[in-house]
């Protein structure tokens, strides 16, 4: 009971640096502009290009979503890419599903962290709210890294750690071994969706 009453006391002094308080992002509306950015699992592999997460998003949201996914790439290809999506596009909204290819290929997992941090890092002093969605390592259980976690609170940024191996974890919601098919990409989009929702800021 004292222990309760003590990480009570604790919660309410830190609340001034964010404890029991989730991460926000600006309001968004239908000018706005969302860069879903990503592999092949934002391009949509596996479906038709309409029934990706990001067109499925799009029409969730109500505002424009650009499928900035790659097929095939790795993050630091994708950290090189960055910078010129931002320029283009004015994002308000940057989501980052990235890291997939980097474990598929065995890649140092320290890389990885370092170039999801330094995208983040861009979409943000490019004037981008960002959230972080976990991608799971290859293997019979489908188990997200931890840095991905870590990522999201270092940044304080919305994150969603269990869609991605939740749809690639059941038969039914995929096109291949490592693809949603349209209801799994549909999935993707609804839990993004709510994770949104629930984080932009009260106005």
């Amino acid at each position: 009971m004292r222990r309760i009453s003590f990480i009570g006391v604790l919660c309410f002094l830190a609340m001034s640096i964010g404890c029991g308080r989730n991460p926000e992002i600006n309001p968004l509306s239908e000018s706005s502009v969302v860069v879903a950015f990503g592999n092949s699992l934002t391009f949509g592999t596996g479906t038709e290009n309409a029934q990706s997460y990001p067109a499925v998003l799009s029409d969730m949201l109500q505002c424009r979503v650009i499928n900035a996914g790659v097929p095939g790439e790795d993050t630091t290809s994708a950290l090189d890419r960055l910078p010129t999506i931002l320029r283009k596009e004015k994002a308000d909204l940057v989501i980052i599903c990235h890291g997939g290819n980097d474990m598929l290929r065995n890649q140092n997992k320290k890389i990885t962290k370092q170039n999801l941090d330094a995208m983040i890092l861009i979409a943000r002093n490019a004037g981008a709210d960002v959230i972080l969605i976990g991608v799971p390592s290859p293997g019979l259980f489908l188990n997200v890294p931890s840095f991905y976690k870590k990522l999201a609170k270092e940044h304080d940024i919305p994150y969603d750690s269990a869609i991605i191996a939740d749809v690639l974890s059941s038969s039914s919601l995929k096109s291949d071994y490592v693809h949603p098919n349209a209801e799994g990409y549909y999935k993707i989009a609804q839990v993004i969706t709510d994770l949104i929702n629930k984080s932009q800021k009260k106005q």
